[in-house]
């Protein structure tokens, strides 16, 4: 069986999101999967990314991170999405990058994927389940297939047992707490692990 492939597709302003990021690029890795680590476009003007020094320093060190594409959605057999809640919903950078990929989706390109997704947001009850719920309606109508972490395993609790993705409060000028980061490669693995189930029973029936 080939190797999985897993887009990893991201907004984040000031660092939390991106480093939830890399830590499931990282466990991906190990597990010998394809990995594309994207970051969706910023739409911010630059008065106010300019107003939040973090989040000028944020932009400025991912630079080099490649911008999504249709190509990557395209490609990969699972996604996992990264953004931070915005009163309890998607990041428009984020959402803006959804909303144009209705040409893939009319194609059913996006169909039959396995995806999850991970949030933060500034305080314990900033929103972090539902924006996990309503990034996951998008996913509802691409026809993926959701694999949340559940209460499967100890990651889940030790990271604040959140069922339904990887969530996590951002203080500032405090690192992403390392349980929250050892969540997010808990969910890689168990996504690329069903992801792994999947793509073998095609190959069984081709």
């Amino acid at each position: 069986m080939r190797a999985i492939r897993l887009a990893i597709v991201y907004y984040s302003s000031t660092g939390t999101i991106y480093r939830l990021a890399r830590a499931a690029e990282s466990a991906a890795l190990e597990e010998g999967a394809e990995v594309r680590l994207r970051k969706v476009r910023e739409l911010a003007p630059d008065a106010a990314v300019d107003a939040n020094p973090a989040w000028r320093a944020h932009v400025e060190a991912t630079r080099d991170v490649p911008e999504a594409g249709y190509d990557d959605l395209e490609w990969a057999d699972a996604y996992l999405f990264g953004t931070p809640t915005r009163f309890g919903n998607v990041a428009s950078q984020m959402k803006q990058f959804i909303d144009t990929t209705g040409p893939l989706w009319a194609k059913g390109k996006l169909a039959d994927k396995v995806a999850a997704g991970f949030t933060s947001a500034s305080n314990d009850h900033g929103g972090q389940e539902s924006t996990l719920l309503a990034l996951y309606n998008v996913f509802h109508h691409w026809g993926c297939i959701l694999v949340p972490p559940g209460y499967t395993g100890q990651p889940v609790f030790a990271a604040g047992g959140n069922p339904y993705g990887v969530s996590v409060t951002a203080r500032p000028d405090q690192p992403v707490p390392e349980a929250a980061l050892e969540a997010a490669r808990y969910l890689t693995r168990r996504l690329l692990r069903v992801a792994g189930w999947l793509l073998a029973g095609r190959e069984a029936q081709a």
